[in-house]
């Protein structure tokens, strides 16, 4: 289920400015995730792989989500270059 509207946590605001994600890229995985996992009640991960650096290279970004409140607050986000960990796991539900 895509969320359209969301809330930054300060946790989130602060690990988005450490690792260089932008609040842009937080709703394009979020608005149409290629995958979602329900962690536990009320949490859920979205994620979908994204291009960055110079060279371009393809990453997973992930992003926490508490969906038990409203609007939906964002915990955390990381971006991985290991895609074969997180990718296509038991319990993922596929956009693709």
């Amino acid at each position: 289920m895509p969320i359209l509207e969301f809330r930054l946590t300060d946790h989130a605001q602060f690990e988005m400015e450490r690792r260089r994600i932008t609040e842009a890229e937080i709703a394009q995985v979020l608005s149409a995730p290629e995958q979602m996992e329900v962690l536990r009640p009320g949490r859920a991960v979205y994620q979908s792989r994204t291009e960055f650096g110079e060279p371009p290279k393809t990453y997973l970004l992930r992003v926490f989500v508490d969906v038990d409140r409203q609007p939906p607050e964002v915990v955390t986000a990381y971006r991985t270059s290991k895609i074969g960990k997180y990718w296509r796991r038991k319990g993922y539900e596929s956009r693709i």
